[in-house]
């Protein structure tokens, strides 16, 4: 628990700049378009001091070509999907031994397992895990951890000299699997907030797009369509707002899928009969602006770890209504609405408060600034850095 606590709140230890340059390498499960990969790119292209490679157990996806750009060679396995293929091992082992990394940092399940064991019969001993997620739904998936997680929980006191988990549910939560205590720390993603900003010329650009009056309220959720996301759970809460017959609000779907071609998000729609109150946009790649356009941003998820695009919302200045899910709680601190999950009333309740909240704009704007300030102090990517740098110096101290 120490050690948990010490990533989050402790400005000193984990934020001291690394004394030494280190050559690291990464093995992470793919490089599409996913909330590890994203954290991934940021973190070695915001690294200056040290050098990084990358390799892909599957393809490059879509940030192999982005990560050569910023001149971080990407080495790709090509392994299908769900299967271990000899020559990708091959592959793997020798460019580990090519490389020679003074520390393997490993992202996710499978990475975790392959890369590690690997690496130990390549002779490296360096290696630090990363666990990404806060629970393995098992009644989504099954009754007991999938084949892989409890491989990785009975090497997890042998392989990794760290392992990194991004929020405290996750480490509670493996912990309780048998993942060992004293090899957890607690890493939260970090943003640039170079990038993440209030911007009022983008908030009016977005919102005339939509056709959005300035003086509506503009609810939004930035999701792909997926059972966890629940977004039933959201368009139920709005059918109840609707029943209240108050005009001028509007709230809109953002990411994968959320578009007319979804025909069950369609019957979604119809069913709770906020067809006139929901707009639909499918996937952005200007996520900062659609942010800054939103007055609320709003996170339905029945399970999440550490949820993004709460903290991304707030960093321009967006408070949020969130399920009491992984670590959006956290993150939220005082300045939103935290509400349990899968209770429509309970998130319809919280969104009326907002709406109320919002129109006294002198404490609106209060609560705006609170949003960012809460980010810079303690989700900036600088801090992640240092935080993950700080960790790989340990395990090269400890092997040295």
């Amino acid at each position: 628990m120490t050690r948990m606590v010490m990533a989050i709140t402790c400005g000193g230890l984990l934020c001291l700049p690394c004394r030494t340059a280190m050559r690291l390498l990464h093995i992470i499960t793919c490089l599409n378009n996913g909330g590890a990969e994203a954290v991934l790119y940021r973190l070695i292209t915001a690294d200056k001091q040290n050098s990084h490679q990358v390799i892909s157990l599957m393809g490059p996806g879509l940030y192999g070509e982005r990560l050569r750009v910023h001149g971080i060679p990407v080495h790709s396995l090509h392994m299908p999907r769900g299967w271990v293929t000899p020559r990708g091992l091959l592959k793997l082992y020798r460019l580990i031994h090519g490389i020679n990394p003074d520390v393997i940092q490993t992202w996710m399940y499978h990475a975790d397992l392959l890369g590690g064991i690997v690496a130990w019969f390549s002779g490296k001993r360096e290696i630090v895990w990363n666990i990404r997620a806060t629970r393995l739904q098992p009644e989504y998936i099954s009754q007991s951890p999938p084949l892989v997680v409890r491989l990785c929980i009975a090497l997890s006191n042998i392989i990794p000299k760290e392992i990194v988990v991004n929020s405290v549910q996750g480490w509670n939560f493996h912990s309780n699997l048998g993942y060992p205590d004293h090899k957890m720390i607690v890493v939260p993603n970090g943003f640039a907030l170079s990038q993440l900003k209030p911007d009022s010329n983008a908030r009016m650009k977005v919102r005339d797009e939509l056709g959005m009056k300035q003086d509506y309220i503009l609810l939004g959720m930035v999701a792909r369509w997926d059972l966890l996301k629940d977004h039933a759970n959201l368009l139920a809460a709005i059918s109840l707002l609707k029943a209240e017959e108050v005009p001028n609000w509007r709230c809109v779907l953002i990411g994968p899928n959320m578009d007319g071609n979804n025909t069950e998000l369609s019957e979604l729609l119809k069913k709770y009969r906020v067809c006139d109150r929901v707009i639909l946009i499918g996937p952005r790649s200007d996520i900062p602006a659609i942010m800054n356009a939103l007055d609320l941003h709003v996170l339905s998820s029945v399970v999440e770890a550490f949820p993004n695009v709460v903290a991304e919302a707030m960093a321009c200045g967006t408070p949020g209504v969130v399920t009491d899910v992984g670590d959006a709680a956290y993150i939220v601190g005082e300045t939103g609405w935290v509400v349990p999950a899968s209770n429509p009333q309970a998130l319809a309740s919280a969104l009326r408060e907002s709406r109320v909240s919002f129109t006294d704009q002198v404490m609106w704007s209060k609560r705006k600034a609170a949003c960012r300030e809460r980010i810079l102090e303690n989700f900036s990517l600088e801090r992640m850095v240092s935080a993950y740098s700080r960790i790989w110096q340990r395990v090269l101290e400890k092997e040295a």
